[in-house]
C-alpha cells in the first residue's frame, strides 16, 4: 500500500490510529470497518489537493477549491447521516472517531462540522444545515421523503458545479470537472441498465442529466428569465 499513490494517506491513516490502538498496525487493519478507512483516506486526500491548489494560485485555486470545499462539505454530511444507528453515533464516538472523520476544509469547516460532532438525530442534522442555505434545501429534499434522495440532489448540485467549471479559462479544474462528469454519465448508464433489467421502465428517466438543456438548475435558470 505504500508504494501506491495513495500510499502517504494509507500511512498517515496507520500511525495516527495504530497509536490510539496499542501501536500494532495488523489490529487497525483488522479491527478498523472498511468504510471508516475509507473515510478516512479521502479526508486526508482531500485536505492534501485543497492546500495543493492553493499553492497553484490564480482560476484554479478559485474553482478547484470551490469544487473541493463542497466535496468535502458532502463528506461531513454524509458522514454524519449514515452514523445514525451505528456506533460512531454513540455519545463518546462522536467526538472521537467521528469527528475526526470530518475534512479539515469545506463551508462547514470548522464551525459547522464542530456542530456536526454533537449530533445524534436527523432532526439534528437538519437544525444545523438549515445555517447553511447551500446545503438546507438539498436537505429538505431529504427531510421531505420525496422520490428523490438525498444522493440525488448532491449529483444534482455537483453536476451544475462540474458543467460550470468549463466557462472558465486557463485553469485545470476543467480535467477535474470532465472526469466527474463522466462518472456521473457511467451511473446514469448503470441506473438506465438495472430499470432495463428490472422490468422499471418507468423509472428510467430518474437520472441527472449531463450538459443537457432539461437540467434541473438550468430548468429553473430559464424559467427565472
Amino acid at each position: 500500500l505504500v508504494d501506491t499513490p495513495v500510499g502517504p494517506y494509507f500511512a498517515m491513516f496507520l500511525q495516527e490510529s495504530s497509536s490510539s490502538m496499542g501501536g500494532e498496525v495488523r489490529n487497525v487493519i483488522e479491527e478498523v470497518e472498511i468504510e471508516i478507512i475509507k473515510s478516512s483516506l479521502i479526508k486526508y486526500w482531500l485536505e492534501d489537493f485543497s492546500q495543493y491548489v492553493a499553492k497553484l494560485g490564480g482560476d484554479t485555486a478559485e474553482i478547484m477549491g470551490e469544487l473541493l470545499k463542497v466535496r468535502a462539505d458532502t463528506n461531513a454530511i454524509n458522514i454524519t447521516l449514515n452514523s445514525f444507528g451505528t456506533p460512531l453515533n454513540d455519545p463518546a464516538m462522536r467526538s472521537s472517531d467521528r469527528k475526526r472523520l470530518y475534512p479539515a476544509v469545506g463551508h462547514l469547516y470548522p464551525s459547522g462540522t464542530s456542530m456536526l460532532t454533537d449530533v445524534s438525530n436527523e432532526e439534528e442534522l437538519g437544525r444545523v444545515l438549515a445555517l447553511f442555505p447551500q446545503y438546507s434545501s438539498i436537505w429538505n429534499v431529504h427531510a421531505a421523503g420525496a422520490d428523490k434522495s438525498i444522493d440525488d440532489a448532491f449529483y444534482e448540485r455537483d453536476v451544475e458545479a462540474l458543467e460550470l467549471a468549463f466557462e472558465g479559462q486557463m485553469h485545470f479544474g476543467a480535467f477535474y470537472a470532465y472526469v466527474k462528469l463522466k462518472e456521473q454519465e457511467i451511473r446514469n448508464l448503470v441506473w438506465i441498465t438495472e430499470c432495463i433489467l428490472q422490468s422499471q421502465k418507468d423509472e428510467i428517466h430518474k437520472f441527472v442529466p449531463v450538459f443537457s438543456h432539461h437540467a434541473p438548475w438550468r430548468a429553473s435558470a430559464a424559467k427565472a428569465r
